[in-house]
């Protein structure tokens, strides 16, 4: 722990860390808030799914246009912008009835308007801490977004049942206000300045890096999308059970995120993590007892947070600075496909064969995001003794001799 204190310790870090993550704290609550609120309005899980589609879909592709806009616009810009927009979005969709077809149309702003903070605080950090620190870094990130998905829920749950639906619609709209204006006013955003890249939009996804992360993201956080749905669908949505099974698993990322989290990255590095998540829900398939279950998922998730952080550290090392805020965009793009498919796989499968259905296609997933980075391993890179820093903006200047 001495040495994350001493990153915790660089001037900034600790604030930026926690002005980002409560400017993201809307996102652990939103999803449950909305689904709550449609169903509540409208009698219907189909409704409530048909709006929370339109915002998963306004989101994926918002992520890489919001973030390459940073570049153009600068960071503040954006972020104001965006939370504006956003915030606006929330207190109608939790104000004013309307059809579900207009709540869909909302639900799509909401997401295309959703703050890139995610983008902008991992540009921001390799100009925090040194390159031997940045990998760490990215682990106590990685960790410490399980607060995040841990309480948010929680706090949906508590809010939508003790006072109602608005009133959790609306506190997830002040926290988008509140940590974005912290995270808005943080002095790192002045002081980081992304340079305008040389290439078209898309174009970073063309190295193999970022476009193996962003290929195993979409497979690995689909397979976590599934394992929600059957953790609940083992215990019921309104069951105390399934949330103390699924915060122990994040108390188990949140634990290996920290024990692995000095470890040098290298090819295989990925793989490896991969197989502790893989192993944990693999195990899961065996029997759905509440011990049993929630031993084996403390195992998996014991290999969230440090395969996470291998790909940020990953990326961030293997392009330009310039760009690397609109590969961080393409990289949450995959992740939020990845939960949408696996959530909807996982959905069907546990209406025709249960549980068991549920966790066959989580491990199905991470098992086929584990053959992805085995076979593409050299796209990984070699962080021993190397930079894990994004390569500088420079060029070769012509000389006269």
């Amino acid at each position: 722990m001495a040495g994350y204190m001493e990153i915790l310790r660089t001037p900034g870090v600790a604030r930026i860390i926690s002005a980002q993550l409560t400017a993201r704290v809307p996102s652990g609550m939103l999803s449950l808030a909305i689904l709550l609120h449609v169903e509540g309005m409208h009698h219907s899980y189909g409704a409530a799914g048909l709006v929370l589609a339109a915002v998963s879909i306004g989101q994926a592709i918002a992520g890489p246009f919001t973030s390459r806009w940073m570049v153009s616009w600068g960071m503040r810009k954006v972020l104001i912008l965006t939370v504006i927009v956003c915030t606006a979005a929330i207190i109608t969709l939790a104000l004013f009835p309307m059809a579900t077809p207009w709540q869909m149309l909302v639900g799509f702003v909401l997401g295309i308007s959703t703050p890139p903070v995610q983008s902008a605080v991992r540009t921001i950090y390799p100009k925090l801490v040194s390159s031997r620190h940045l990998t760490p870094l990215f682990s106590i990130d990685a960790s410490a977004q399980e607060i995040i998905w841990v309480a948010g829920p929680v706090a949906s749950t508590f809010l939508a049942i003790q006072i109602s639906t608005t009133t959790a619609m609306l506190v997830a709209g002040f926290f988008m206000v509140a940590g974005g204006a912290w995270f808005i006013a943080s002095p790192e955003l002045g002081r980081v300045k992304i340079p305008m890249p040389k290439k078209g939009v898309g174009a970073v996804m063309l190295k193999p890096t970022v476009l193996v992360s962003t290929i195993v993201g979409f497979l690995l956080v689909g397979s976590f999308a599934a394992v929600e749905a059957a953790v609940v669908s083992v215990y019921g949505d309104g069951s105390a059970e399934s949330g103390i099974v699924l915060a122990i698993w994040a108390v188990g990322s949140l634990i290996g995120g920290l024990a692995l989290g000095k470890v040098a990255i290298q090819p295989w590095s990925l793989a490896r993590r991969i197989t502790i998540v893989l192993a944990g829900m693999a195990l899961a398939l065996i029997s759905t007892n509440f011990w049993w279950l929630s031993i084996v998922l403390l195992v998996s998730g014991i290999g969230v947070a440090p395969t996470l952080a291998v790909m940020y550290t990953s990326v961030s090392s293997s392009v330009r600075f310039s760009e690397t805020a609109e590969a961080y965009g393409w990289f949450g793009t995959g992740q939020l496909i990845g939960a949408a498919v696996g959530s909807a796989i996982a959905g069907f499968l546990i209406d025709h064969f249960g549980s068991f259905g549920g966790f066959a296609i989580s491990t199905g997933l991470a098992l086929l995001g584990l053959f992805v980075s085995m076979i593409f391993r050299k796209a990984m890179p070699d962080l021993r003794g190397r930079d894990a820093g994004p390569i500088p903006d420079t060029e070769p200047i012509r000389t006269i001799t």
